[in-house]
């Protein structure tokens, strides 16, 4: 857990504390030196590599269904583990571009990875858990002991 502390960017804070405390953080300097100096165009391709995906958690009679947006990656580049009771979910993606031309020469690399924890029920059957990968849906089915589906309902007469 961390503890997010505010700082002030102006310094232009009114308290009768010494001028040192009214003085902007080193990394606002930083903000406000780059975010003078450079515009949007130098970073708005920037990925970093830090997103997670999209995720749907389906409760069925028969099954939990995790589902999870992760389109172009491929079916060995995903990591899946059950340690214990945690279910853990990653992939990473590595991908270089090599151009040359008489006149210039480009190289370009990306990286993309993520890593998603799930608590899996006592009630799921860890031995048939299984997974598939379909344009881009990653889908971790989950199925639940006899003891935990859900039963019909029964009507009770009363006599």
């Amino acid at each position: 857990m961390s503890t997010l502390i505010p700082t002030i960017k102006s310094g232009n804070k009114k308290t009768t504390e010494s001028n040192f405390n009214r003085l902007p953080s080193l990394p606002s300097w930083f903000d406000d030196i780059l975010g003078k100096s450079f515009g949007n165009e130098f970073i708005s391709n920037f990925n970093t590599g830090i997103t997670l995906p999209a995720v749907n958690l389906i409760n069925l009679d028969n099954e939990f269904v995790v589902e999870m947006a992760v389109p172009g990656f491929k079916k060995s580049d995903f990591d899946i583990n059950l340690d214990n009771d945690i279910l853990s979910v990653g992939a990473e993606l590595k991908s270089e571009i090599n151009e040359e031309n008489e006149q210039y020469t480009r190289r370009e690399f990306g990286y993309s990875s993520f890593k998603r924890t799930f608590v899996v029920p006592e009630t799921v059957e860890t031995e048939k858990i299984s997974a598939e990968y379909n344009d881009g849906i990653l889908k971790i089915m989950l199925p639940k002991r006899e003891e935990a589906k859900k039963k019909a309902v029964k009507s009770i007469d009363i006599k």
